[in-house]
């Protein structure tokens, strides 16, 4: 159906054209601008930040001196809380961190078998975190080799060989892990204070439908109660969830996630032998799956709604839970944060940017449909040590040394982070002339015309408006000209200021290669890197008036571009 009306529409505007005045022309054809039009008379429910939350395998990077000027840049995104969740929390080990791998060494045992508890490491990532204001997302795993019934081999060698070592495994003796959950929850409650932790939310494991967990769903069950028990042993009003699936997806990711929901709604609690298990909120991971096509990158965000939209509905079949807050615990364009390669080059420009913009607006808009309640998109992705510069992970920011002193180098997609940060108040109406059809992105994804969309907010003195022009192919294309209405406006007059992040603006990854794509950046270029990936303004504010409460701006948009206009008064 989408193919045929942009086919008709393409061939009225070709039989139409006369000239170019105010519009857009590609040959003979004559392409009218996209108009967005919102009324920000129409409130249609608060702004909640469901993207201030992130994610990293690699613990220990939190307390480096980058990781630590990257969270204290979170923390400024918004005034929400943003959160931060990470693997291998228990994971054993002397502290070191390689890709997809890191450790605290929380437990060992004496000759004897008698529990020893060091809590020195993971004291570290706390404090990195309670320092620079981000609220934790407590996962709590990996197995600590003590503890494991399989314990050897231990430490992976990623991208040599199986990730899934001896930390994957239950444990040897569930009296033990509990006693260390507790334990551990206990110490952390006399650190950080019982205001604090009760604002955290706690989880059990990692994709335990995969090799995460070499055990059986009901094995995981099992798990999942008795660490909840643990927690709540210390905190009775911790708010405890999971199962954080991958997927999901029709087969054995659907099968375990279901029942998973009806263990927790009315299955036998192995810690306390009552009728099901707490559950304070609901994760799961979709993701995309980028691929390689005649030379460019072609992404699939359809294959990421769709895991989102099966897990929402999934969640929506259960009556108990319809209404309990989902989390999307690793929401990204792929799956692998720390692998490398020609089709994850993107990640280092504008086009990650506005897969996350399109990604969470539809993830918000297909909660509605679904009658399900949102809370977060876990973005995992943070920042890799001792890595080459703009090497091509998964991360926020990339950086390096230069005369012994780190420089941390924002990515273009932390800016996007930066335009959702300064929304707020209440969303209002938005439409789009270029907006696809959720259910056409999820079916088809953006495969021939590009998804020109836009949401907006509205605060007391100033209304916000986030407008993105998205497509799968990474390839150049003509830009949108854009036709932006705003009405119900309640003064005469008001001050525009535009912020854009696209193959121009906001873009250090673009600097970089105009400087040579040099390896190892002196001082100088690194300062020069930094300006460059800050958000960018366009201009000076303008004043701009307004005619019966409408003011009007027509705008350009590139493909693969995300720009904030805000409107002040």
């Amino acid at each position: 159906m989408f193919l045929r009306r942009f086919f008709f529409a393409q061939l009225l505007a070709a039989f139409v054209c006369i000239g170019c005045s105010g519009s857009v022309c590609l040959g003979q054809a004559k392409v009218a601008p996209i108009v967005v039009d919102v009324d920000a008379g129409h409130r249609t429910g608060p702004y909640e930040a469901v993207w201030s939350y992130f994610g990293a395998d690699e613990p220990n990077y939190s307390y480096a001196a980058n990781g630590q000027h990257l969270l204290s840049e979170l923390s400024q995104l918004s005034t929400a809380p943003v959160y931060l969740r990470l693997h291998n929390l228990l994971t054993t080990g002397d502290g070191s961190s390689s890709l997809k791998w890191g450790s605290t060494n929380i437990y060992r045992e004496d000759a004897q078998g008698k529990p020893i508890y060091d809590w020195t490491i993971t004291d570290k990532i706390f404090d990195a975190m309670r320092d620079n204001r981000i609220t934790p997302l407590v996962e709590v795993g990996f197995m600590p080799e003590a503890l494991s019934v399989h314990p050897k081999p231990y430490r992976h060698t990623f991208p040599d060989g199986s990730v899934y070592t001896g930390w994957s495994y239950p444990p040897k003796d569930y009296e033990k892990w509990a006693a260390l959950v507790t334990a551990w929850t206990q110490h952390l409650h006399d650190r950080y204070g019982d205001a604090a932790v009760n604002t955290w939310l706690w989880e059990v494991w990692n994709e335990p439908d995969i090799e995460y967990w070499h055990g059986s769903p009901v094995e995981y069950d099992r798990l999942y109660d008795v660490t909840a028990a643990a927690i709540k042993k210390v905190l009775p009003a911790a708010k405890v969830g999971g199962p954080e699936a991958t997927g999901v997806s029709p087969g054995k990711s659907e099968d375990f996630f279901r029942q998973f929901l009806e263990h927790c709604a009315r299955g036998t609690n192995a810690a306390t032998g009552g009728v099901g298990a707490p559950l304070a909120f609901i994760s799961f991971h979709p993701k995309g799956s980028p691929k390689t096509v005649d030379g460019h990158v072609r992404m699939d965000i359809g294959h990421q709604l769709r895991a989102m939209d099966l897990g929402m509905r999934v969640v929506a079949s259960f009556p108990e839970w319809k209404k309990t807050p989902i989390i999307l615990g690793e929401s990204d364009p792929e799956g692998c944060a720390a692998c490398k390669g020609a089709q994850n080059g993107y990640r280092n420009g504008p086009l990650y940017g506005v897969s996350v913009a399109e990604a969470t607006a539809l993830a918000t808009e297909l909660a509605k449909r679904n009658g399900v309640n949102l809370q977060g998109a876990v973005t995992w992705a943070f920042e890799f040590e001792n890595q080459p510069i703009f090497a091509g992970f998964r991360e926020l920011a990339t950086g390096g040394m230069s005369n012994g002193v780190d420089y941390l180098v924002d990515k273009p997609v932390l800016n996007v982070f930066r335009m959702m940060g300064m929304m707020g108040g209440d969303y209002v109406s938005v439409t789009s002339s270029g907006a696809l059809p959720v259910e056409e992105v999820v079916k088809d994804s953006v495969r021939v015309a590009p998804d020109v969309n836009a949401v907006a907010t509205r605060s007391q003195h100033r209304v916000d408006v986030l407008l993105w022009n998205y497509h799968d192919d990474d390839v150049a294309a003509e830009a949108a000209k854009v036709q932006l209405g705003v009405k119900n406006i309640p003064v005469r007059g008001v001050r525009v200021q535009k912020y854009l992040m696209d193959g121009q603006h906001s873009n250090a990854y673009e600097a970089w290669q105009k400087m040579g794509s040099p390896q190892q950046p002196t001082a100088e270029q690194f300062l020069e890197l930094q300006r460059a990936g800050k958000l960018e303004p366009v201009g000076s504010a303008a004043a701009l008036g307004t005619k019966n409460g409408r003011a009007e701006l027509d705008l350009t948009l590139e493909r693969q571009a995300v720009m904030l206009v805000r409107l002040s008064w």
